[in-house]
């Protein structure tokens, strides 16, 4: 029983079980959410891009306007509200797929390095790697599809 109590939140509840504060500490922030992808429609299979949402701050991997995002980008998905076992569009880095699909946070977490910027240095963020769509026009996503994303 001692043992279950030291354990840590993110080991104990489900995602759905966890409380607000909770659920946005899970986030890695490493910004590969925000990118564009394409979905194949007859596989499902889904395919990155290296083009971030508007809003992406692609600096820090941040939402510039986290409070607003589903009202100025429609299409901005809301994770929260998703069921887990479809978060498989998700990477297979990502925190929130992680732990839905019942395995341990990688060591670059910051729930487990205590240090936010170790994502950013173990290279597993989007910062350095991608383009804000402000910054380009006209393009043909499917010639920015990326393969460094697991």
């Amino acid at each position: 029983m001692a043992d279950l109590v030291r354990r840590p939140f993110w080991e104990k509840k489900t995602l759905a079980e966890m409380s607000a504060s909770e659920w946005e500490s899970v986030c890695d922030g490493c910004g590969k959410c925000c990118l564009h992808k394409l979905e194949e429609h007859d596989s499902g299979e889904v395919y990155y891009t290296d083009v971030a949402c508007r809003l992406l701050d692609t600096s820090a991997c941040r939402c510039g306007d986290y409070t607003a995002r589903h009202k100025l980008v429609p299409d901005c998905m809301s994770l929260r509200q998703s069921d887990p076992n479809d978060l498989y569009w998700l990477p297979y880095t990502c925190a929130y797929r992680v732990l839905a699909e019942g395995r341990e946070l990688e060591d670059w977490h910051h729930l487990i390095s205590g240090d936010v910027n170790s994502i950013h240095d173990a290279g597993m963020s989007v910062r350095g790697r991608c383009i804000s769509e402000n910054d380009v026009q006209g393009i043909d996503y499917e010639d920015r599809i990326i393969h460094w994303i697991e």
